[in-house]
């Protein structure tokens, strides 16, 4: 019988992407603390991450499949906003500059305790934001859940 999927995330996006590949799967958040370590470089963060999630919660019998993605400008991780200041702030800093942000995908085999991770980083670039389209930005609530305070 072959393993079962899960995705430990409660990503709509993600659970999307796989549903279009069409694989069966189950959906199971993991929930740990995301706090990155003093120091670390944003790239070894989000792989960490990745990989602590599909190791998390693995039972007999399953493949777990783990996703994180972070914002980080001048090796500064940008996590979710703590409130609609700091996601100004951050969208301020972002403006007219080039940032990079990083995926990290583990996927965690039970049967044989191996995982394999990879991280994909990606350069995006925004033009100069005016004070009027962060406010805009900001009073529509979606960079309140999202690294660096946006959604591309």
């Amino acid at each position: 019988m072959p393993p079962r999927l899960i995705l430990a995330s409660g990503s709509p996006r993600r659970s999307q992407l796989l549903g279009l590949l069409g694989l069966a799967f189950e959906v199971r958040p993991v929930d740990l603390d995301e706090t990155p370590h003093p120091g670390e470089d944003p790239v070894v963060y989000v792989e960490r991450l990745a990989r602590e999630k599909a190791e998390a919660h693995a039972h007999p019998g399953e493949l777990v499949l783990a996703a994180d993605t972070t914002v980080f400008l001048d090796r500064e991780i940008l996590g979710k906003p703590e409130d609609p200041d700091d996601a100004r702030r951050m969208l301020r800093r972002l403006s007219a500059r080039t940032h990079q942000v990083a995926t990290g995908v583990a996927l965690h085999d039970r049967a044989t305790a191996r995982t394999v991770a990879h991280v994909d980083r990606t350069p995006v670039t925004f033009r100069a934001l005016t004070e009027a389209e962060i406010d805009w930005y900001v009073a529509t609530g979606e960079p309140m859940d999202k690294a660096g305070a946006y959604a591309i």
